[in-house]
């Protein structure tokens, strides 16, 4: 018996149940960590488990059950009283003032002061002994827009750890790290523990929960299904335990048989919001018949790259050509025209209109189209069979034609991109973040079909954070960094540790030197 099962849970959550409006996101659910041990919360999208979280930290109020720390009933109305209960969160998007040095956001709200002034240098010496205390190296005098994002999150955790929180929940804390900063990350996560402390780590990486873990528990459809040990489940268990059926863990997949360039990109540079570089003199190609994954740590240039390709951000130099066409200049709806679908990273804001309907959505950029129309007059049930079949091919689920699709999880409203987007049959389809926030069985789908899309002939460009997930899909691998391709290589013969050394800028191959 671990130490852990020993120790009585710092924190407990009894039969939790949450309303909103008809759905019951949380249904009588039962959740405890115990001082000690890192406790996996797993479950798909919409499984409620971080409705479950927001209950702990305060951000939300449970219709039924309670809530004990160390034993004792408490109340927690807001992020506030967690905080004094020394309950801690990391939220999966960093809620930093990029502006501010890092002691300035660690004591945002509880500042230092002498007298009527803040005192900085309190500040400064306060923030250095807890990161020598925690094993967390940060300067504190650095401004944050200055971090890494890996040293960004050892803010936020520094800052959640600044009120001395006795359990800390970190919400996706992996997703923008590369394996290195992971192992880093677990290594914090473990001593944490060691130190009599409860950590709650919700992740869709079920490898992770196997590496990191002490126990874990599985939601479904808002109740909990299972809490384990991690020594007692497989990763294949757990997943059935998350889906409620078998998952295909591995991409299968025959090797790629390319034919000619479709897409070619020659000297492309592109400035950010900001109005500084962020695309930097890339060049590549990608050919028909082959996925192409771009690989790296979040903010280097990937968003601005794809934005540019889809014609959604002016190149300031450099050349595109899609089947020989130069499209440098050309607007979306030419590009579309010319073969480009495009599935964005941002599936709310760009791939769908939230408040049209599922119908509607699918319908988008296809009113052209000569099977949808009588005579140059739309056809409605035409169109109305022609959604209805792509819904049964793309399994999206809960969904009625006229239903908003922002009432859907994230994981079908991504099958209405994709289903939209291939629907064009396009000679270059891109890829960003395709799998972002979605659980096993979503994902699992989504790779199987940009698989079958490439073994069609298309030519696939792949964006994603998750370098398992580029490694699995692709045929061959870009590394960019600040804005440059700083590495080529054949997915095949990839090394995941190699490849972070490439995300972080410590290698960088000579132009023109391509792995394998």
């Amino acid at each position: 018996m671990s130490r852990s099962e020993k120790t009585p849970p710092l924190v407990e959550m009894r039969r939790i149940t949450k309303f909103f409006g008809e759905l019951v996101a949380n249904d009588a659910v039962d959740f405890e960590a115990r001082a000690g041990e890192v406790h996996a919360l797993l479950g798909e999208n919409g499984a409620g488990k971080t409705t479950l979280m927001n209950i702990l930290f305060g951000m939300l109020q449970p219709d039924e059950g309670e809530i004990l720390v160390q034993g004792r009933p408490v109340r927690l109305q807001s992020p506030l009283d967690a905080r004094r209960h020394r309950i801690g969160m990391v939220h999966q998007h960093f809620k930093l003032v990029p502006s501010l040095t890092v002691a300035e956001n660690i004591f945002l709200g509880q500042e230092r002061t002498r007298g009527p002034f803040v005192d900085l240098r309190r500040a400064n010496e306060e923030v250095a002994r807890l990161a020598e205390r925690y094993g967390l190296a940060v300067e504190p005098a650095v401004r944050v827009e200055r971090l890494s994002v890996g040293v960004r999150q050892r803010v936020e955790i520094l800052k959640a750890l600044s009120y001395d929180a006795q359990v800390l929940i970190l919400d996706e804390p992996t997703a923008v790290l590369t394996p290195q900063e992971t192992q880093e990350l677990f290594r914090i996560v473990r001593g944490f523990a060691e130190m009599g402390k409860a950590v709650i780590f919700i992740t869709h990486k079920l490898h992770e929960v196997k590496e990191v873990a002490d126990r874990l528990t599985v939601m479904r459809q808002g109740r909990k299904v299972a809490t384990l040990s991690t020594g007692e489940a497989s990763e294949h268990e757990i997943a059935r335990l998350m889906v409620g059926r078998e998952v295909l863990f591995r991409v299968e997949k025959d090797p790629a048989r390319p034919g000619e360039p479709v897409l070619q990109v020659r000297g492309l540079c592109g400035l950010s919001d900001q109005k500084t570089p962020a695309v930097r003199n890339v060049s590549f190609d990608v050919r028909r018949g082959e996925i192409v994954g771009v690989a790296g740590v979040e903010g280097n240039g990937q968003s601005e790259l794809i934005e540019i390709l889809a014609g959604l951000r002016p190149a300031t130099a450099g050349r595109v050509t899609l089947l020989g066409r130069d499209i440098t200049r050309a607007g979306v709806a030419e590009r579309r025209r010319a073969g480009l679908a495009h599935v964005p990273e941002d599936r709310m804001d760009r791939g769908v209109s939230p408040k049209a309907s599922v119908q509607e959505n699918l319908a988008a950029g296809h009113y052209g189209a000569s099977a949808l129309a009588r005579r140059g007059v739309l056809d409605l049930r035409r169109i109305r069979a022609w959604a209805q079949e792509l819904l049964q091919r793309y399994d999206v689920r809960g969904a009625s034609l006229s239903l908003p699709v922002g009432s859907l999880s994230g994981g079908n409203v991504q099958k209405v991109v994709l289903a939209r987007e291939i629907a064009l049959a396009p000679q270059f389809l891109m890829a960003a973040q395709p799998t972002r926030g979605l659980d096993v069985g979503a994902t699992e789908f989504i790779h199987k079909t940009l698989v079958a899309e490439r073994d069609r002939g298309r030519a696939i460009l792949l964006v994603s954070a998750e370098l398992s997930e580029v490694m699995s899909l692709s045929d061959r691998i870009l590394v960019m960094y600040r804005g440059e391709i700083v590495g080529e290589f054949d997915a095949a013969a990839a090394d995941e540790n190699e490849l972070g050394l490439y995300m972080m800028g410590v290698k960088r191959q000579e132009r023109g030197e391509a792995d394998g």
